[in-house]
């Protein structure tokens, strides 16, 4: 199972100052040299941490692939043709939310994602869509011909007590089990931090894990290569965090 950090919080913290540090290229090559499998940026509409000019410089000097994050909105669509990152995920945006509060409505605009996974794909962009853990989100998600999903764990993650956990976990399973049997690929995140991992991490037919603000937030005690090395460590052998 893949690693893929998700650094928009070094940017949300160069942005509480306006100022040059910290250096979110800096950040990637150590994330990139403490076994991260690729880099993961979440430009927004607001513009509250990357900014394009992030992207830009990321993706000339990055060495694993670049996962961008991006509304289904026109002008993203426009920049990320021009960008062509390896990997493109669709997500839900509201301005008014701290962070992404659930997973795409692909039910509803099938059509819309099935022409925008067509254009970047066309580009060699390898799309994915950040969904719940929903048996009808999926099913449509198999009909945009995205090769990838990530399921949402937010729910999981967030869940205040172990029944309520064990649920959310157990319809994680299911709703992974029925999109492998439709082809799709999966990937998984959202909420992920050092406690709540290892269970996720032993579901088999995950590819790859997405985690971004507990790894940040471990480095601002351990640093942040260690920090990497222990998420790495907790996927490689999850039975030893739980």
């Amino acid at each position: 199972m893949l690693l893929g950090v998700n650094i928009d919080h070094i940017a949300t913290l160069r942005q509480a100052r306006y100022t040059e540090y910290p250096n979110l290229e800096t950040a990637a090559r150590i994330v990139e040299n403490a076994g991260a499998d690729s880099i993961t940026i979440h430009l927004r509409e607001d513009r509250r941490h990357i900014q394009e000019i992030d992207v830009r410089n990321l993706k000339e000097i990055i060495k694993k692939p670049m996962n961008l994050e991006m509304a289904l909105t026109d002008d993203m669509l426009i920049f990320a043709e021009e960008i062509k990152p390896e990997f493109c995920c669709f997500v839900p945006e509201k301005r008014e939310e701290l962070t992404t509060e659930g997973g795409l409505d692909v039910v509803s605009q099938i059509s819309k994602i099935k022409e925008s996974c067509k254009r970047l794909t066309d580009l060699g962009t390898r799309v994915s869509l950040f969904i719940d853990a929903d048996e009808k989100q999926i099913n449509a998600a198999a009909e945009t011909l995205a090769p990838y999903i990530e399921i949402h764990t937010g729910h999981y993650a967030d869940a205040d007590n172990r029944k309520k956990a064990e649920k959310e976990l157990e319809n994680i399973k299911k709703s992974i089990r029925l999109a492998a049997s439709l082809d799709l690929k999966v990937n998984a995140g959202h909420g992920l931090n050092y406690e709540n991992t290892g269970n996720i991490a032993l579901i088999p037919e995950i590819l790859e894990l997405n985690i971004g603000h507990s790894i940040i937030s471990r480095a601002i005690f351990s640093g942040l290569s260690e920090a990497v090395k222990e998420m790495k460590a907790i996927i490689d052998n999850p039975k030893s965090s739980l």
